[in-house]
């Protein structure tokens, strides 16, 4: 024994400690075998342990191993997904893959026997009920694109929320996946307490310092009734926007020691007790009778039934984050959850930990806007006359396009028009955009630096959009025929204006000089919304693609998938339109102005408490959106002649001689032109948004007199009312 080389000795004692150890990971093909088996693509497991797609492939096919923490991790998810789709579980030679999840359904390790509880009950069941099943009905219809809402912490392991209804006299709580829990509370406080401690709800944070997101709790009707709370608000109620501090429901919650936030009892309550260190105690509940989903965003949702008002839910949860209120709402919280203003410091030498600002978040403290950035009736203005009216060179005004011309005699002659439409285009806007994050710095005569976030006061008129730099060489444009990217209606500017640092950019990418006069600039600055982007973007395209619209599609396909896509899923186009809703609702709320409450114009109001009221990087995104915008339109005509008729937000109108975008886009050999338009559903490219008779679009503008009406308003369906023409 001696003889042996101990080297090779060493080698072995090491490669058993790695097993041990639990550093050695399946082999590769049975990598590829557990995700596919549980219905997960690669992207959905690179978000999950936040690393690039690219990662996932390089782990699968050998070429690299994870590190660290991610090899823990990757691990773990393996071993969980090799209980759940043993080898063996497949019949020999069987080529079929098991049944995949919907999205937003509970991880596989949520009880589905009627043996098993959903929890560790402190009470226990009924004799003869069933604690936990699976209802009935569309369970299966789309796979699994991102990891579910719960994941494997056991903690959630019934999935972020529950849709609670009352059926046969009995309380029971539909949860995502097709989970049915039996619900044993009487009373609304007792049914706060379930939620806590037995229906295991909830949704891991998003990021390392922020928080794990609350149970939600969806009372239908039957529900408000069992728990004694009105199954619609009144008139006065539904404007006070909660039921009264006296009624019977808040005084049994104040009985037990539990308490409503400042918005009280409303569409969106949040019935909590005060955390006890990191322990919180906090359970929302959404109340669709009470408008609490939005019919221009969530649809029919509220009327939907239990278990598929789950499912709708449970996949927004899953790929975005479990809903706090409107989709608006939802969205800025999206940015502070993944991005927490504050998080752990290191240990002192006591080994205590304090709070403290978390780099590349907007912090725990709001910041004043510049002057020229605060919306009309704000603070800064206060000593303004009564009746003053800003101007350009006293207010930033960075807005989505609204801009039409008349058509002219060779757009007459051809047959249709044909509206696009960019997907996701403020979310676009905002990917890699640098904003922003304290407070700005007012600087005269500044030199330009198109890195620096900031509003410049400047004169853009002479710029002359019948002679623009297009990439490296000058074109020649008809400037009668282009919007001018400077202002959201398409006037040329007539003198000195306040513009966002991309407006000025794109004037200096013209070929133009610029020479700001003053400047309100902000030196600390990132790209916040990058990790909101990749979130709203990753679900989008998953759900698209459970709706058969692939991110690879050849133009034709894509167009043919996209033709009545909403009707292979009714219940998932809903999670699409509340994608959408989403980010333009999020940033939305970056500029949130008074909402009633007895404002005044120079008071105060109480969104400008939050230090995610910001309304520059809302400028800066939307400045960006139209200047992305206005980059493809100069592409296009210069490479084709072709001039927009009317442009409405991300939507443009083109005169075309056939009623397909494939009629007037440059495609050849199936590529699309360098930096112009593109079919596709990644949020920038575009979709086919209408198409409507050039006949149709001169007898609109005919019948209401309006030579310049903006036909990309009604190009989807050709409906046009007489409230839409002002008259």
């Amino acid at each position: 024994m001696t003889d042996q080389p101990q080297p090779l000795f060493s080698a072995v004692d090491a490669l058993l400690a790695a097993v041990d150890g639990g550093g050695v990971l399946p082999a590769l093909d049975e990598r590829v075998r557990l995700r596919e088996a549980a219905g997960l693509t690669q992207a959905a497991v690179a978000q999950a342990l936040g690393v690039r797609v690219a990662s996932i492939e390089a782990w699968e096919a050998g070429r690299a191993e994870p590190k660290a923490e991610r090899l823990e991790a990757y691990r773990r998810l393996l071993e969980g997904l090799s209980r759940r789709f043993p080898a063996s579980a497949a019949p020999s030679g069987s080529t079929e893959a098991p049944p995949r999840p919907d999205p937003g359904a509970a991880p596989p390790s949520a009880p589905v026997a009627p043996a098993a509880a959903p929890a560790a009950p402190s009470r226990p069941a009924a004799p003869g009920r069933q604690p936990a099943r699976r209802a009935e009905g569309k369970q299966s219809a789309a796979c699994l694109r991102t990891a579910a809402a719960g994941g494997t912490d056991p903690r959630f392991e019934n999935g972020p929320l529950a849709v609670v209804d009352v059926e046969d006299g009995q309380v029971r709580a539909y949860c995502t996946g097709g989970l049915v829990l039996d619900v044993p509370a009487k009373s609304l406080a007792a049914l706060v307490d379930w939620t806590l401690v037995e229906a295991k709800l909830g949704q891991p944070k998003l990021s390392g310092p922020g928080k794990d997101a609350d149970p939600l709790l969806v009372l239908t009707q039957a529900a408000l009734e069992r728990y004694g709370l009105p199954v619609t608000l009144t008139d006065e109620e539904r404007l006070a926007g909660r039921i009264p501090e006296g009624h019977r429901a808040v005084k049994q919650l104040t009985r037990a020691h539990w308490k409503l936030t400042k918005r009280g009892f409303g569409p969106w309550a949040r019935i909590y007790r005060p955390a006890t260190g990191s322990e919180r105690a906090c359970v929302q509940l959404c109340i669709p009778s009470w408008h609490a989903l939005d019919t221009r965003h969530w649809g029919e949702a509220g009327q939907l039934p239990p278990a598929e008002l789950a499912r709708v839910l449970g996949a927004y949860a899953s790929r975005v984050m479990t809903p706090r209120g409107s989709t608006a709402v939802t969205g800025l919280e999206l940015m502070t959850a993944l991005h927490p203003p504050t998080r752990a410091s290191r240990p002192d030498a006591d080994g205590k930990r304090y709070s403290e600002h978390n780099p590349g978040s907007l912090g725990q403290n709001p910041v004043d806007c510049a002057p020229c950035e605060a919306p009309d009736g704000h603070p800064l203005l206060a000593d303004l006359p009564r009746f003053h009216v800003r101007g350009p060179g006293e207010k930033l005004f960075e807005e989505a396009y609204d801009w039409a011309r008349p058509m002219t005699d060779d757009e007459c002659m051809l047959r249709h028009l044909v509206g696009i439409d960019v997907n996701m285009a403020f979310a676009a806007g905002a990917n890699g955009l640098t904003v922003g994050l304290g407070e700005a710095t007012h600087v005269k005569a500044p030199a330009f630096d198109p890195k620096l976030p900031g509003s410049w006061l400047v004169d853009l008129s002479h710029i002359d959009l019948s002679q623009v730099k297009v990439g490296r060489e000058w074109v020649e444009l008809d400037a009668s025929l282009l919007p001018s990217p400077f202002t959201p209606k398409g006037e040329r500017p007539e003198g000195p204006a306040w513009y966002a640092t991309p407006t000025v950019a794109y004037a200096a990418e013209l070929g133009y000089e610029v020479r700001p006069i003053e400047a309100y600039v902000r030196h600390e600055s990132g790209r916040y919304l990058d990790g909101w982007y990749q979130r709203l973007r990753d679900a989008y395209l998953a759900t698209m693609s459970d709706l058969g619209v692939g991110a690879d599609l050849a133009p034709d396909d894509f167009l043919t998938a996209m033709d009545g896509y909403r009707a292979r899923d009714p219940e998932l186009a809903i999670v699409v339109s509340a994608i959408k809703a989403t980010v333009k609702g999020g940033l939305g709320k970056l500029r949130e102005r008074p909402r009633g409450e007895g404002w005044k114009p120079g008071q105060p109001w109480r969104a400008l408490s939050r230090p995610t009221w910001r309304p520059d990087i809302r400028a800066a995104v939307i400045s960006r959106t139209r200047t992305n915008l206005h980059r493809k339109i100069v592409k296009h005509a210069a490479f084709t002649g072709q001039y927009p008729v009317a442009i409405l937000s991300d939507c443009v109108v083109y005169a075309a001689n056939g009623p397909s975008p494939l009629d007037f886009l440059p495609y050849r050999e199936g590529k699309p032109l360098p930096g112009g338009f593109k079919l596709g559903v990644n949020p920038g490219l575009v979709k086919h948004e209408g198409t409507q008779s050039v006949l149709w679009g001169e007898e609109v503008r005919e019948r209401f007199d309006a030579p310049e009406l903006n036909l990309a308003r009604y190009i989807k369906d050709g409906t046009v009312t007489d409230a839409d023409s002002g008259e």
